[in-house]
């Protein structure tokens, strides 16, 4: 079985890394005034030149910015939208860790008035990412669902918006301008970050979507709408796929469930080439909703973790590739770590000699298993 020469590649990762003590030291001055905006633009660019080199080093066949320029995953990129609002958090979270529960009380979204897309989001980060790779070059973006989830209804102005429907196709059009100009800037591999999808499959979870207004059951099928519309503008050679993470803050998660629930609208109705799953624990549920896979698509396999250091032994990670080759064909089957090190700014309670030591382990076994 022949490695792959087009994403998602058989050793792949989520996208985001722990920052350097440099980046992390500079961010906080650029916040007291410090620093100049430009003066930390130039110190993010030196930490992804470096980030790039390692991936490329490591023997990754695509390379992400890290997501150095960002403090969250999401809010950095839908607060560029015109309207939209980071407010305070208002309710906080019961995460879990496998030491123990901690809270964390996220800042939320509001939509002020009609959505648009003045100007490029990411598109300069994705220039530069493309000028000093070898490699292929991932842009990761948020899910358009992420705009919609928190809040529902009451996040989303009335006056703008009386229908919901005017709101989502304002939503998808203003995503496709950015995916259009991501494209047109030579991006040619695309990655949403979806949480919502793998939210939907925790019953407690549920209960807070019907608590906001909404059904559980039809949501995916409004959210699979959303993504279509959003990526509708994406060229014939640009690859999408799909990460489905349920929560990854400090180690910790919010949302645990098997992907029973949405497996069938997940892989048969959304328009991407491949998903990157959650599999590396019991909070994930079995590989059995892997059977309603299609032809043409692939699954990476998120079975090592990003949430502990510990390394997993190379026979363990194959023996789990081996049990989702029993719902799914081996050959549409890759392998990641189960989430990114550090979807916000502060990373995962690891070392880069960990982050370092599973990436490795990912190629070494991708190679082993696929050729």
């Amino acid at each position: 079985m022949a490695a792959r020469t087009t994403p998602p590649y058989r050793a792949d990762h989520v996208g985001s890394l722990l920052r350097p003590p440099e980046l992390l030291a500079a961010r906080e001055e650029r916040k007291r005034g410090a620093i100049s905006a430009e003066a930390l633009r130039r110190i993010e660019d030196r930490a992804i030149r470096d980030a790039v080199k390692l991936q490329e080093d490591i023997g990754l066949q695509c390379v992400t910015d890290g997501e150095f320029r960002r403090t969250f995953w999401h809010l950095d990129f839908l607060e560029k939208f015109e309207n939209v609002t980071v407010i305070p958090p208002r309710i906080k979270a019961q995460f879990h860790t496998h030491t123990g529960d901690i809270e964390f009380a996220p800042p939320g979204l509001r939509v002020d008035g009609k959505l648009s897309r003045p100007r490029g989001i990411f598109v300069e980060d994705f220039k530069f990412l493309k000028s000093v790779a070898h490699a292929t070059p991932k842009q990761t973006i948020p899910s358009p669902s992420n705009m919609h989830f928190r809040g529902g209804r009451g996040a989303i102005d009335q006056q703008a918006y009386p229908d919901l429907a005017g709101f989502y196709a304002d939503l998808g059009r203003v995503y496709s301008e950015e995916v259009k100009e991501l494209a047109d800037a030579g991006c040619r591999y695309l990655q949403l970050d979806e949480v919502n999808f793998a939210y939907l499959c925790d019953p407690k979870l549920q209960e807070q979507v019907r608590n906001i207004g909404e059904d559980p059951k039809t949501l995916p099928s409004t959210y699979a709408k959303l993504i279509n519309a959003s990526i509708a503008t994406r060229p014939k050679d640009m690859v999408v796929t799909m990460h489905l993470c349920r929560g990854n803050f400090q180690s910790a998660w919010v949302a645990e469930g098997g992907y029973d629930p949405v497996a069938e609208v997940l892989f048969n109705a959304i328009d991407v080439d491949g998903y990157f799953l959650e599999y590396d624990d019991p909070r994930s549920g079995d590989f059995k909703p892997l059977r309603f896979l299609p032809k043409g698509k692939t699954v990476v396999l998120g079975i090592v973790t990003t949430k502990v250091g510990a390394l997993e032994s190379k026979d363990a990670v194959k023996r789990r590739i081996d049990e989702a080759a029993r719902y799914a064909p081996l050959d549409q089957l890759a392998l990641s770590p189960q989430c990114g090190f550090s979807s916000t700014v502060e990373g995962n309670k690891i070392t880069l000699d960990d982050e370092i030591r599973k990436l490795r382990l990912v190629v070494e076994v991708a190679r082993e298993v696929w050729g």
